[in-house]
């Protein structure tokens, strides 16, 4: 029976099931909103906007499952939530089929983006101080917001955070899912919480048959490989790399794009390698073993099937959670991720300036011609970078 025990304790351990539902929770929880908006802006019916989410959850199942498990390191995708504001906007007055057609064109972009390999050639030239402070700019607004979210609701965050450092004394594993337990029996207490308006519905596929305009390639395709490329797959890939995951980044920008096509003609608008979500994964509340946090980025995936199975009770569940827990259990789930990225970014004195600016630019959550603030951030820290070292190096040759 022991052996038995310690084998199911080995296949699921306990904190890499938490890593990955947490890291669900929050991607549904601060972007689906903005998917069910950029659906109705396209006229989608119910059962068509249930079929995004089918679509959307079967392909991160997919590859979150088929990548983690082939490189033995936790790969988390996510839809593309920039992806989804600027759809809301952009589909506004374009028919469901032209929209399935932008969604196959950014989708073969992405997918010729993996197979030519220019994307990882670009990111291999990227010095890693400066893709920390990318990380931590993106990820400071969760560790703020921990404490901001208290200001909302003061009793469930504040035991929330308690119950964290409290168990982090003695009961590191399990600090965040015990936090997570504390919060929801606080909300439920208060009333905040109520899970009995849930109600539950399977939802099914329905299939759209592309039509490719021009006019809503270039204005609505293009922009959308832009965005998840630079404000989605760059900072995916500086997570991966600053939790030392030298995973070979073609092959995997390469399958999503290649899932993204298959499910496209469903609703699946956009499909990346996930940033926040993902550092709740990659980080050591995943799995105290680094070799086998993979298993958080598998859990994900089983936790975003069904997510899509159920894609038609999400927006119900959605009104249930009170947002400060949501934010708070985020927060405290990338402490650990934004302690190691900052520390990361000021190791080396030389880069150090340039990984500050990084960091600065990308927190502040900057945007210019549609794409984010990580992707600015970014070419300000390597600007940086070439204008202080070619300083330096003509100081010593004066």
């Amino acid at each position: 029976m022991r052996t038995l025990v310690r084998s199911v304790q080995h296949a699921v351990p306990l904190s890499a099931v938490t890593a990955g539902l947490i890291a669900v929770l929050v991607g549904v929880t601060s972007s689906a909103a903005i998917v069910f908006t950029a659906a109705e802006a396209a006229g989608a019916s119910p059962g068509q906007i249930a079929s995004w989410m089918l679509a959307l959850g079967v392909g991160m199942a997919v590859t979150c499952v088929g990548l983690s498990l082939r490189y033995r390191a936790p790969v988390v995708t996510a839809w593309s939530t920039p992806g989804a504001a600027l759809l809301a906007v952009g589909l506004d007055g374009v028919s469901m089929s032209q929209a399935v057609g932008a969604f196959l064109f950014s989708a073969a972009l992405i997918t010729l983006s993996g197979v030519t390999g220019w994307f990882e050639r670009v990111m291999d030239r990227i010095p890693v101080p400066l893709a920390a402070g990318l990380l931590a700019g993106v990820l400071l607004q969760f560790g703020i917001g921990l404490f901001t979210s208290m200001e909302g609701d003061f009793a469930v965050v504040f035991a929330m955070f308690v119950a964290y450092l409290l168990c982090r004394r003695w009961l590191p594993r399990y600090a965040v899912l015990l936090s997570l337990l504390t919060g929801g029996v606080v909300a439920a207490a208060q009333g905040s919480l109520r899970l009995g308006s849930v109600d539950l519905a399977l939802a099914s596929p329905e299939f759209v048959a592309p039509e490719f305009s021009w006019q809503v390639l270039v204005s609505v395709g293009l922009p959308l490989f832009v965005v998840t490329m630079a404000s989605q797959n760059l900072p995916g890939v500086a997570v991966l790399r600053g939790d030392g995951y030298r995973v070979p980044i073609s092959p995997v920008i390469g399958w999503t794009g290649a899932t993204n096509l298959v499910l496209a003609p469903f609703g699946c608008y956009g499909m990346n390698l996930a940033a926040i979500t993902a550092a709740i994964c990659t980080g050591p509340q995943a799995h105290p073993d680094r070799e086998r946090r993979y298993l958080a980025g598998v859990w994900a995936g089983v936790f975003y099937l069904c997510v899509g199975l159920f894609g038609a009770t999400v927006a119900s569940l959605l009104a249930t959670l009170p947002s400060t827990l949501v934010l708070a259990i985020a927060g405290l789930g990338l402490l650990g991720t934004i302690g190691g990225s900052l520390a990361s970014a000021v190791s080396d004195e030389g880069s150090r300036e340039a990984a500050v600016v990084t960091f600065l630019a990308t927190a502040s959550g900057f945007t210019l011609f549609g794409v984010g603030s990580a992707f600015w951030g970014l070419l300000a820290g390597v600007l940086t970078l070439l204008v202080t070292r070619s300083y330096r190096a003509g100081a010593e040759n004066s």
